[in-house]
C-alpha cells in the first residue's frame, strides 16, 4: 500500500481529534503503519510555538505574525515527523494544516490568500494531503463543546462571526476541491462519522 496524507479540518469543537484517533485505531486493527499529529505542534519546536499562539496573554499577536508562526510550526513539522513517515511507508493522520491557515488567517482575518498560500507551499515544499476530511458544524454549537471543560484559549476568544467567517472559508476550499474534500455534518453520532471516514479511508488504502 503506498502511504497516504489525510488531515482533518474543522472549526474548534468539530470532533475532529475524536475522529482521527478512531481512524488510528481502524488503521492499526488492519495492520496498517500510522503515524498521527497535530497543528500547531507535532514537534518539540512546533508545541512551544502552540503554547505561544494559544497564550490568552498574547493577544497583541498581529495577523501576519500569527500566519508566519504557524507557517513556521508547519515545515517543522513536515521536515521532522510528516516527510519521513511517509517515505516509510505509513499513513499520517494530521489534525489540521494549511487550508486551516487560509480559513482562519485568510478568511478568518481577512488576510490576502496568496500571501498565505505561498508561504506555506515554501515551508512544506508543496506537500499537500491526499485526502482533507471536513467535520462542519455550526460555530456557535462547536465552541460550546470545546469550552466545556477548559477556559477558552487566545483563539476560542474570538467573535462568532470571526468563526462564521472560518466555516464559510472551510465549505469555499472544499468546493474548490471536491475530489481532495470530504465533508461530513459534524452534528451526526460520532459511530456514523467513523463509519463514513472508515468507508472513504479505506477505499483509498485499499482495505
Amino acid at each position: 500500500m503506498r502511504p497516504l496524507f489525510i488531515v482533518f479540518e474543522g472549526v474548534d469543537g468539530s470532533g475532529k481529534s475524536t475522529q482521527l484517533n478512531l481512524l488510528n485505531k481502524f488503521l492499526t486493527a488492519k495492520q496498517i503503519p500510522t503515524c498521527t499529529t497535530r497543528e500547531p505542534g507535532g514537534t518539540p519546536v512546533g508545541e512551544k510555538i502552540r503554547e505561544l499562539l494559544l497564550d490568552p496573554n498574547f493577544s497583541e499577536i498581529q495577523g501576519r505574525t500569527e500566519a508566519l508562526l504557524y507557517a513556521a510550526a508547519r515545515a517543522q513539522l513536515v521536515a521532522q515527523v510528516i516527510r519521513p513517515q511517509l517515505e516509510q511507508g505509513a499513513v499520517v493522520l494530521c489534525d489540521r494544516y494549511i487550508d486551516s491557515t487560509l480559513a482562519y488567517q485568510g478568511y478568518g482575518r481577512g488576510m490576502d490568500i496568496e500571501f498565505l498560500a505561498s508561504i506555506n507551499a515554501l515551508g512544506t515544499g508543496g506537500l499537500s494531503p491526499r485526502l482533507t476530511i471536513l467535520l462542519d458544524i455550526p460555530p456557535e454549537e462547536g465552541l460550546v463543546r470545546s469550552r466545556k471543560d477548559r477556559p477558552a484559549d487566545r483563539l476560542e476568544k474570538e467573535s462568532l462571526d470571526f468563526y462564521g467567517r472560518v466555516r464559510r472559508g472551510y465549505l469555499a476550499l472544499a468546493k474548490q476541491n471536491p475530489r481532495g474534500y470530504l465533508v461530513l455534518d459534524a452534528r451526526h453520532p460520532v459511530e456514523e462519522l467513523h463509519k463514513l471516514i472508515c468507508s472513504a479511508v479505506g477505499e483509498l488504502a485499499g482495505v
